[in-house]
């Protein structure tokens, strides 16, 4: 990234007062291309019938690249050879996380905004939050714990799908799908209908914050189990042997899992039950069932056939890759096969749109939600010093550290990494000063192994950690009644972990943040590769430019006018 930054443009510039940053993206590449004007871009009269964003879960950009060339015809090739191609997305916040990642695509706004700050964080009493749940409503027809995912109060603001409701009288449909609850609820927005993953009993189901009772479409595809016909039949790679020749050693050193190809589906009972459900979910299964209940939805609901010719938005979050890449990590052999076969049956769905809507009457996003680093050991490998960090370890230091500081235990109050809570109440009852002890925690901290940066929340209301690239891409993350009072990062291949296997993803670092961005829409979208710097915020702006909507209130992201037609 360069160092030098300026003001992303806006139709208004956004000032922050009182304990924040100017949150703009800051890059000299992220000016639009002034050849082209946003008024000669809406030139097309013509909206969709249908948008389709799709979200594959923990995929980077630089898988797309390098896998190219083996892709089939019909799916992600179509999409880089018919659609624009982004080659510099980003991900634009500090923590890369699932809950986070899809939140931006449709919000276009950032976390200090949108209120979604991880998968889980603490409330004021050391709790933990769930970033869907929501004890006041139930999964239909299936088992509801107490921090499931069931809808989006959790979320502050609107997204694109609840604009474009607005705009029609609510004729439109938005309708989401994903393996993971929190995939589909944040895509679902407020006003959407969002269905999600069983892992107890392989259906897919929504939950009352949406209905009572599913319509009979759902209840036939559910009746039809087609999540049981996996059984006993195995995972094998798709390509030749020497497709996979510049993958990590296999079978991989780096992961406990005793599951290698082929990945034959089981249970310990004989039968299909949880423990074989949440097999499917570490494979290309659950995308395919996922994409097959959006065929499904596409059919019962009628979308992108509707009868008062409002556009309609169908949202498909694709879990698969995000599992496969925590278990194995994305350098691989499971997690280049695993994206070749979504390929595959991502051109099937395409092929089913064709036939049932015309692909020119289909709008495609496709991206994803944070990107993912190596596994360490594949790391270390190359030289590269990458840890896991005890998260007790580098914690019950800091306690000790303040402890002997300031002749007091216990300031630091929680924490749930990268987010640090001081006890501001015993700080201040034994006459400290609150910024002397963040910035004493802060020191300690950085004094340790593998860690390269700490942020206070004195750093942040005064808008002093925004003026490095890091720094603000924290700020975003960081919320100022939610957040902790320290914000720590890791070194570059390093993360919080306490494992001995796998990997996962969560920092600002480049593999983190870079995912795919690629639109596709012959009348709407010039195809090509697009190089400027480009985030994952600029989807909703761009989307309800095309549709003649409202942006969503907490938008931060540009139109895309390089890509319009």
């Amino acid at each position: 990234m360069p160092t030098a930054f300026r003001p992303r443009r806006h139709t208004m510039s956004i000032l922050l007062l009182a304990g924040a940053a100017l949150l703009a993206p800051l890059t000299a590449a992220a000016a639009p291309a002034a050849t082209k004007s946003v008024g000669a871009a809406s030139a097309a009269a013509v909206k969709p019938k249908l948008v389709v964003v799709m979200v594959i879960d923990g995929l980077p950009s630089e898988q797309v690249q390098r896998y190219r060339d083996q892709f089939g015809p019909g799916g992600l090739r179509r999409l880089l050879e018919q659609g624009a191609s982004f080659t510099n997305a980003h991900q634009a916040h500090g923590v890369t996380v699932t809950a986070i990642g899809h939140t931006a695509v449709l919000s276009g706004a950032y976390p200090y905004r949108h209120g979604i700050i991880g998968n889980n964080w603490l409330d004021a009493d050391g709790n933990s939050v769930y970033c869907t749940e929501d004890r006041r409503f139930t999964y239909i027809g299936e088992e509801t714990d107490a921090h499931d995912g069931t809808s989006p109060a959790n979320l502050r603001v609107d997204t694109l799908g609840d604009q474009l409701r607005y705009a029609t009288g609510n004729r439109s449909k938005v309708l989401t799908v994903s393996g993971k609850d929190r995939g589909a609820i944040l895509l679902a927005g407020k006003t959407g209908t969002a269905y999600m993953f069983m892992d107890k009993t392989g259906d897919f189901a929504s939950s009352t914050y949406y209905m009572q009772q599913h319509p009979a479409w759902v209840q036939r595809f559910q009746a039809g189990k087609p999540q049981d016909r996996y059984y006993a039949k195995s995972w094998k790679p798709l390509l030749a042997d020497s497709a996979y020749a510049d993958d990590a050693p296999y079978p991989e050193a780096t992961t406990k899992s005793p599951n290698r190809f082929p990945f034959t589906f089981y249970s310990e009972s004989g039968k299909p039950d949880g423990d074989y459900y949440g097999r499917l979910k570490v494979s290309p299964a659950v995308d395919e069932l996922t994409l097959d209940f959006a065929q499904a939805a596409v059919e019962g609901e009628q979308l992108g056939s509707n009868p008062s010719g409002a556009t309609d938005i169908l949202g498909i979050s694709l879990s698969g890759h995000d599992y496969v890449n925590h278990a194995y990590g994305p350098e691989s052999r499971m997690s280049h096969d695993h994206l070749q076969q979504i390929d595959r049956r991502i051109a099937t769905f395409f092929d089913f749109l064709d036939r049932r809507i015309g692909m020119d009457n289909v709008l495609v996003v496709l991206t994803a939600d944070h990107g993912f680093s190596n596994t360490p050991e594949f790391s270390q490998s190359r030289h590269i010093d990458a840890q896991r960090i005890d998260p007790k370890a580098l914690l019950d230091g800091l306690d000790k550290a303040l402890a002997a500081r300031f002749g007091a235990t216990g300031l630091v109050k929680k924490s749930m990494l990268p987010e640090v809570y001081l006890d501001y109440a015993a700080i201040d009852k034994r006459g400290l000063a609150r910024a002397d002890v963040e910035s004493a925690a802060a020191r300690h901290l950085l004094g340790q192994p593998h860690i390269a940066e700490v942020f206070t929340r004195t750093q942040f209301e005064e808008g002093v950690a925004s003026r490095s690239r890091l720094g603000l891409m924290m700020q975003r993350a960081w919320n100022r009644q939610m957040s902790g009072d320290l914000m720590v990062v890791p070194s570059a291949y390093s993360f919080f972990g306490s494992g001995s296997s796998g990997t996962t993803h969560g920092t600002p670092y480049n593999y983190d943040s870079s995912v795919p961005l690629l639109i596709m829409g012959k009348r709407w979208i010039h195809p090509g590769d697009v190089g400027q710097y480009t985030e994952v915020v600029d989807i909703a702006p761009t989307l309800a430019h095309i549709l003649r909507v409202r942006a969503p209130a907490a938008a931060e992201g540009r139109v895309l006018v390089e890509a319009l037609r």
